[in-house]
């Protein structure tokens, strides 16, 4: 049975969590396939709110095994923690959650390194979280990295960790004295880590395929999205991981046709978090009302999220490069009371019509959005949970999102708590 990837079409934040949290009891394994503790999926059930950084969502279900892939990189320290905020919850993953041995470890010099390279942006800094994501990644494509089956070999473990502080404390100016310090700081991190998590570490890619083979359904749950996407998205602005459907099986290991079903998710507007451009940007008026509306604020970082209309020229590219076969809409109850709601059907690029996502951030930038308008509606549709009680113009609007991007909407979302949703049409996702 092949699996279904759920992703992000815009710059991130679309609320995959909750979709995934709505599936999950359907399926075998939820699989992280990308990305680190940078991603914050905020599940709310029953009136409790928890939010995920790095364990896939699917932890609220005692039935579903969790897995964190081979394409994750993984801070020891906020792991740990993470892990004990979802006991404190009453919650136990136990024997139910496996790390990927060949997943990568994000180490405190990543943290120095991000850092120092942000400040020497000057005026371009990206707008990272600075949690030494993109270092982490950058030392797993340089072949210096540690990775969690290091930690059964603490000889091995520390030649690395050597190696690592060697190079890197180079760039930062270290002494031999601090690369040394560094080094036995983190393998005292490491063997702490180790002795959490030790007997959950093994072969992901052997546990999905195993569990594919013996025809049970295996979600595999992104992180960030499209637009941000390090081949695909408004590079530089972008992460360090790939974002999009493809990179479900690069990220767990398993072979391309097992990723059968791509899922979507896409907020009823779009927000954007740190620099870059982003063409349908609201006024400073219309944004600070679904901030407020919205709870716009980074469930990693605290930061409040830039906001800007739906774009359905971002959408179509996001078709393209995730191969969509259908798209869930979300927080359609934080557009609640707008008079007037805009589209972005094309855009104006140095006087030409431009129907497709340029790929400089320059041209993104001189892009200025042709807008489709459409009525508001003044009833309030949080919680709604069927589409004949949504208020006509929502309907409508919903109807003109699925035109604009060409891809079936099969779920809408109004609400936080994974029972404020709305089926939409025949799904072969959705149950």
């Amino acid at each position: 049975m092949p699996g279904v990837a759920v992703v992000g079409t815009q710059w991130g934040d679309e609320g995959k969590g909750k979709v995934v949290d709505l599936l999950a009891p359907g399926f075998h394994t939820v699989v992280r396939f990308g990305g680190g503790h940078n991603a914050g999926h905020t599940v709310v059930a029953d009136g409790r709110k928890l939010v995920l950084h790095l364990l896939p969502s699917a932890v609220l279900h005692p039935g579903v095994r969790s897995v964190i892939g081979n394409g994750c990189v993984v801070d020891p320290e906020a792991c740990l923690a993470e892990l004990d905020e979802v006991e404190a919850a009453g919650l136990d993953p136990g024997a139910r959650l496996l790390f990927s041995e060949r997943a990568h470890c994000i180490l405190d010099v990543h943290r120095e390194v991000e850092a120092l390279e942000e400040s020497l942006r000057g005026k371009g800094e990206i707008g990272t979280t600075r949690r030494g994501i993109g270092p982490a990644y950058e030392d797993k494509a340089g072949r210096r990295g540690v990775r969690l089956a290091d930690l059964r070999d603490r000889d091995q473990r520390d030649g690395r960790l050597a190696h690592l502080m060697a190079v890197r404390g180079r760039l930062l100016g270290w002494s031999r004295e601090r690369q040394c310090e560094e080094a036995r700081a983190a393998g005292a991190l490491l063997d702490r880590f180790a002795e959490r998590v030790l007997p959950l570490i093994g072969d992901a890619s052997l546990a999905i395929t195993g569990a594919l083979a013996a025809g049970h359904a295996v979600l595999f749950e992104g992180a960030q999205a499209a637009l941000l996407d390090i081949d695909h998205g408004s590079y530089p602005f972008v992460t360090s991981s790939s974002a999009v459907a493809a990179g479900a099986a690069v990220g767990s290991g398993v072979g391309p046709a097992a990723v059968g079903r791509v899922l979507g998710v896409a907020k009823a507007y779009q927000t954007r978090v740190g620099g870059g451009p982003m063409p349908t940007e609201m006024t400073e008026a219309d944004n600070a009302r679904v901030v407020r509306r919205g709870n716009e604020y980074g469930a990693s970082t605290g930061r409040p999220r830039r906001c800007g209309w739906f774009d359905a020229v971002v959408l179509r590219y996001s078709r393209r490069v995730h191969g969509l076969d259908e798209l869930a809409i979300t927080k359609l109850d934080v557009l609640d009371g707008f008079s007037r709601i805009r589209v972005a059907v094309r855009y104006r690029l140095d006087g030409e019509s431009v129907s497709e996502f340029p790929a400089d951030p320059e041209a993104i930038g001189r892009c200025r959005p042709e807008y489709r308008t459409f009525s508001g509606w003044r009833r309030p549709t949080g919680g709604v949970t069927r589409m004949e009680d949504l208020p006509r113009e929502a309907r409508v609007y919903l109807d003109a999102l699925e035109e604009l991007t060409g891809v079936p909407i099969t779920l809408a979302s109004t609400g936080p708590d994974r029972l404020a949703s709305i089926r939409r049409g025949p799904s072969r996702i959705f149950p």
